[in-house]
């Protein structure tokens, strides 16, 4: 029933404000085009420098910016992720790329610059304590209590004011990337024991794609 609460809340907040982005048309067509003229480059992980402050404003809307989410989207792809901030590949700037579904399986496409995420009122906020993984953390996963519904405000590539609102999954995918360029990783939320569990987890694993080692 929450869900659905947030379902419905999603499509009115769409519906009266203009700048809300419908990220779900020609989803799969948008994510293609970025994907094939971008390059797959090497994921950072927990330890990199990069992963852990807070990332410089995007104040260039340009051919250059276009160019590195089209590299997001490609990297994304060969590591089987959902979304990726431009850190997870070395570069200092606030923007973040995501192809995701939301819990009632629509998929989501899009990129966002400088977000920010609502803060979500009280009696509005319901937590779900969902696993929660990351390309950066290969291998671990944890329970992490986030908030089910989020709106995630910034700039497009124009750089024009841009919202996304998202439930569920979608709604964790927001936050996490948003999280990640403020400088922190979800094992940040983790309790020192969870966290260290997280790390042993990395440790004893493989991650299946390109990363960046550290010094």
């Amino acid at each position: 029933m929450a869900q659905q609460d947030s379902g419905q809340q999603v499509a009115e907040e769409q519906e009266n404000t203009s700048e809300f982005l419908d990220d779900t048309v020609d989803a799969e067509a948008r994510e293609q085009a970025h994907r094939e003229r971008g390059t797959a480059r090497p994921i950072t992980v927990v330890g990199n420098p990069v992963l852990h402050r807070r990332c410089q404003d995007v104040t260039e809307f340009d051919d250059e910016l276009a160019k590195l989410v089209d590299d997001m989207f490609a990297s994304q792809r060969a590591a089987e992720g959902v979304g990726l901030a431009a850190n997870q590949i070395g570069v200092d700037l606030r923007v973040f790329v995501y192809d995701c579904q939301d819990d009632e399986g629509v998929r989501h496409v899009g990129a966002i610059c400088n977000p920010v995420i609502e803060d979500v009122p009280a009696e509005r906020r319901v937590l779900d304590d969902s696993n929660e993984g990351c390309l950066s953390v290969p291998t671990a996963y944890a329970e992490l209590a986030r908030p089910d519904y989020a709106v995630c405000r910034g700039q497009d590539l124009q750089g024009k004011p841009v919202a996304v609102a998202g439930t569920g999954y979608f709604a964790r995918c927001l936050q996490h990337e948003t999280d990640h360029l403020d400088g922190y990783l979800y094992i940040d939320r983790l309790s020192k024991r969870e966290r260290k569990a997280a790390l042993r987890q990395m440790e004893e694993g493989t991650p299946r794609y390109e990363t960046v080692p550290n010094d």
